[in-house]
């Protein structure tokens, strides 16, 4: 047997490699080509053009126009009906300067038997409130009676001198001393009473026996006490608020309303609004006074309304939320199926309606509902949208399901 010179080898092996990789080159093409042509028969099966088909933009919505009839879309645009729309407005529930009534002491004097009131309660007018004590109200009584009792013998004396005058037995001169005497102490006890009945002590049947050492201090109106400033043993002077009382009789509204939205409020329109810290309990009124100044900083103008019978709890400054109801305004408004709520949004779907590529292309945009009625709604829009789309006013809702069924393809 004869041995292979080892010097043949590596030449053998530099012939046989190229036709090696070129066997496999040349199997590996007739495989890609032949799964090629798997997938466009696959592809024709199931009516897809590879080559024809386009890339969808993100965010629009393709149908076919069997898709369209299929989901009974109908396309249209914004309708001039007369809804009755709403200007939104916040504020308080307010109250004229003579519902509030502060209590003061008519005098300086002690605090006692302070009854045992707190802010909220409520007070009728005229009811006690406190006692005042000074002994100044003792002198002021004794004065009192001390000149009546002069002024009665200075009227005594007086009648005596006229009838010696008349008799010739008299002397003019005494007589005119008197009568100036009596006018003086006359007008100083007229004085004297008005003091003490502005101090609430009746005169008419002041005694040496009924003389008081102290004053009520009472409600002047009725209403709620809103702040309570005295405590028993409290030295005060006419010039201190001892309690603040606020009547509701007079109770109103006090409304701010934006300047672009003033010139379709008018006095008589409807309101109806919340109290949000009360619940959600819906309250009515009425447009009384529109206000003559015009705040610079909130570009806002004040508001006065009127209450209906029924009304919430009051509260001082309570915050309030509105709706100033406009009386039959002509808006721009849709069908309320044609607009989708999403969240916190509110969109419509326009289409030029024309086909591209077998498919009519969607687009949404955004809007700002406004009041419904009869089965429209007003609407704003956000942004312009250009001239000559149509707007889908039926079918809405299948357009928005398409527009999720795509984001979740997408995703995959």
């Amino acid at each position: 047997m004869k041995i292979i010179n080892q010097s043949i080898i590596p030449m053998l092996l530099v012939a046989v490699l190229p036709l090696l990789f070129s066997c496999n080159q040349k199997n590996d093409e007739a495989d890609s080509h032949k799964h090629e042509e798997e997938s466009i028969q696959r592809s024709n099966e199931e009516g897809h053009d590879p080559e024809g088909e386009e890339e969808h933009v993100e965010g629009e919505i393709h149908l076919t126009q069997a898709q369209i009839a299929t989901m009974n879309i109908t396309l249209g645009d914004f309708s001039q009906i007369k809804i009755n729309d709403y200007v939104s407005a916040t504020g308080t529930l307010g109250l004229p300067p003579n519902a509030y009534s502060s209590v003061s002491a008519k005098a300086s004097g002690f605090i006692k038997n302070s009854r045992k009131y707190v802010e909220g309660n409520y007070v009728k007018k005229g009811v006690v409130m406190a006692y005042l004590e000074n002994p100044e109200f003792i002198q002021h009584q004794q004065q009192y009676l001390e000149t009546a009792a002069e002024l009665t013998f200075l009227r005594q004396e007086l009648e005596r001198q006229q009838t010696l005058v008349e008799a010739n037995a008299g002397i003019e001169k005494n007589l005119q001393k008197l009568q100036s005497e009596v006018n003086m102490k006359t007008a100083t006890l007229k004085g004297i009473a008005k003091q003490l009945t502005y101090l609430g002590i009746n005169v008419s049947n002041l005694t040496p026996d009924n003389i008081v050492e102290r004053i009520a201090l009472v409600s002047p109106m009725s209403g709620y006490l809103t702040t309570i400033k005295m405590h028993n043993g409290m030295y005060v002077e006419p010039n201190m608020e001892l309690m603040e009382i606020v009547s509701e009789e007079h109770l109103h509204l006090e409304l701010d309303v934006f300047e672009n939205d003033l010139a379709q409020v008018k006095e008589t329109q409807r309101i109806s609004y919340t109290v949000p810290a009360l619940g959600n309990a819906m309250y009515e009124g009425e447009v009384h006074v529109l206000g003559k100044e015009f705040n610079t900083e909130n570009k806002t103008v004040r508001i006065h309304g009127h209450l209906e019978k029924e009304r919430p709890r009051f509260i001082k400054d309570l915050f309030i939320e509105a709706k100033i109801w406009l009386n039959d305004q002509t808006v721009q408004a849709l069908p309320e199926k044609a607009i989708i709520k999403d969240g916190a949004s509110s969109y419509i779907y326009i289409t030029t309606g024309q086909e591209e590529g077998g498919e009519v292309k969607f687009e949404q945009v955004m809007v700002i509902p406004g009041t419904s009625d009869n089965g429209y709604t007003s609407v704003k829009l956000v942004d312009k949208i250009p001239e000559g789309v149509k707007i889908v006013t039926d079918g809405a809702y299948f357009v928005y399901a398409q527009s999720k069924a795509g984001e979740l393809e997408h995703e995959h």
